[in-house]
């Protein structure tokens, strides 16, 4: 049996004693209040325990903690010990003159360890103020709710997943809007803005007001926004939401059929939503908001499957289409809703011009041109789990990767119009670092993609966050840009990686390299070694106006 150390006894020993009187208890968590409790993401979390001390003279909590259901007895004496010295709320440390548990093998283990601090531990059948604040914490845990109202959670999981077969981000940028009139459950009319353009993520977003849809794309536009001012203008837009997450297969939800030229996700989660002024960010549907988006998609379903190809024309064509939609509302007497879709050219004008006045301006073409310049964005190519660090290849690496036709992949031919004279002792790289098997994989989607032309980093901005960030991209030879990182604005370290990042671009000339590492998951993690190293793309640091790449909405 363990027993405290001499000095935690003496320091323990110099705190007073107090004629009081504490319970101690461990109560299993199960069901909601576990899920409460955990902080963890796993679907199937171990189980825990929760510990209590309270001083049934002052009828206070002293300490609480949770622990693995297989902790020992010493998690008891650990959370006494915190209960003694650094009690919660506004206690003063101080011994207790008793404690009283209801287990006998405890409290003969606690009469031994406690042998030195003077504190009796009597046995107890029953503790009513644990039982008590046990049952309390039982009580306050409300039922989960579900996301979706029930009786229709799986007709709108369907609607979701035959809008997401229908991708009408392939034809629709965010700012070619369309008109979804209802005229039930409170709304007249929802303008749809379609996510997803970008390749960043996909969803629909269902204003339930057009002003609402200017000020927020105002607000992003004006770029002077902080995060706190971007989360924000965020909460106060008034729309519902479909988002589209991107799962891996272990995550499992519905799967999605893989294809060889353009690397997916292997499934995809529907999500729907509230945002509000005066309530901000809701993740679930109320009965009636979940009839308006089963009416509503299914009105898109119809529109799309009738005008998607008609929808690509330049410049943005006047398009509509009404149809008789089921009601799924039992308290409604109608049994068909009459919906019209239409296209809203002339607001898809205004913010396109909006948005290029805010970029500086884009020349006269507008329309015509405005979703043929905006990037084909990807976030396949790096493998999950990368480490992704912003560092310097020391000369002598440098010239040893140089040296090695299967490492050195490609070579700055453009050195000498760059106006470097001489090679550097060292080369500031974008270091991306996996397991051996994914970085030859991703070596080879590189060579195919005609190589690295540049490295650079465009500001970006989280839909469902309102967080700003600098994303960090890879343009390959074939025009298309690969997402490597998000680097938050906000944040100090990486506000510091950023800086040296273009302190470095002013000092080498723009001359960079990407450089491919394994030993993600050995004892290199984080600090590959030259053998590691796998590839060497030597390329050119640019900023995002040089490649003339818009701000993003990472919606």
């Amino acid at each position: 049996m363990s027993t405290l150390n001499r000095s935690t006894s003496q320091r323990l020993q110099r705190l007073p004693k107090l004629p009081s009187v504490w319970e101690g208890d461990r109560c299993s968590m199960t069901g909601s209040l576990a899920a409460q409790f955990d902080a963890s993401d796993d679907h199937d979390p171990a189980p825990t325990d929760c510990i209590l001390w309270v001083d049934g003279t002052q009828g206070t909590v002293r300490s609480l903690a949770i622990v693995p259901t297989d902790a020992g007895p010493e998690a008891m004496v650990r959370t006494l010990l915190q209960a003694i010295e650094h009690p919660q709320g506004a206690a003063d440390p101080c011994r207790p003159q008793k404690i009283v548990v209801r287990d006998r093998e405890l409290q003969f283990y606690l009469r031994g360890v406690l042998q030195d601090l003077d504190i009796t531990v009597d046995y107890g059948p029953a503790l009513p103020l644990i039982d008590e604040l046990f049952q309390q914490l039982q009580q306050q845990v409300l039922p989960e709710r579900p996301n979706l109202p029930e009786p229709y959670a799986q007709d709108l999981m369907a609607t979701a997943m035959a809008m997401w077969d229908i991708a009408p981000w392939q034809v629709l940028n965010e700012q070619q809007i369309l008109a979804v009139e209802i005229n039930a459950w409170e709304v007249d009319t929802l303008y749809v803005s379609t996510l997803g353009m970008a390749g960043v993520e996909y969803g629909l977003l269902l204003y339930r007001s057009v002003t609402s849809l200017r000020q927020f794309r105002q607000r992003v536009l004006s770029g002077s926004q902080s995060t706190k001012q971007m989360q924000e203008a965020f909460l106060e837009q008034d729309c519902l939401f479909l988002n589209f997450e991107l799962l891996d297969a272990d995550d499992g939800w519905f799967s999605l059929p893989q294809t060889v030229t353009t690397p997916g996700p292997d499934a995809v989660q529907p999500e729907f939503g509230s945002l509000h002024p005066l309530e901000g960010l809701r993740n679930h549907l109320e009965v009636e908001e979940a009839f308006t988006m089963m009416v509503a998609l299914e009105a898109l379903r119809r529109f799309f499957k009738r005008f998607y190809h008609s929808l690509e024309a330049v410049p943005f064509p006047t398009l509509d289409g009404r149809y008789r939609i089921e009601n799924p509302d039992p308290n409604l007497s109608q049994k068909t809703l009459s919906v019209l879709v239409k296209t809203l050219p002339a607001l898809a004008q205004e913010l396109i011009q909006e948005t290029e006045v805010a970029l500086g301006g884009a020349g006269d073409q507008g329309q015509q041109d405005f979703s043929r310049t905006l990037p084909v964005l990807r976030d396949d190519y790096i493998p999950q789990g990368s480490l992704v660090m912003l560092t310097k290849l020391p000369g002598d690496w440098l010239q040893q990767l140089r040296q090695s036709p299967q490492r050195y992949l490609q070579s700055m031919a453009f050195r000498a119009a760059a106006g470097e004279r001489s090679s550097p002792q060292e080369l500031p790289v974008v270091l991306i670092q996996t397991s051996r098997p994914k970085a030859k994989t991703l070596i080879e989607n590189l060579r195919h993609a005609q190589g690295i032309q540049a490295v650079c980093f465009t500001p970006g901005h989280d839909f469902y966050s309102g967080a700003a960030y600098e994303l960090g991209l890879l343009q390959t030879g074939d025009d298309e840009f690969h997402l490597f990182a998000e680097y938050l604005r906000d944040d100090p370290v990486d506000r510091r990686s950023l800086s040296r990042w273009w302190q470095w671009h002013q000092d080498y000339q723009g001359h960079c390299g990407v450089v491919i590492a394994a030993g993600v998951t050995g004892s290199a993690s984080g600090n590959p070694q030259l053998k590691d190293l796998c590839a060497l793309f030597e390329t050119r640091s640019c900023t995002a106006e040089e490649l003339n790449i818009p701000p993003l909405e990472m919606q």
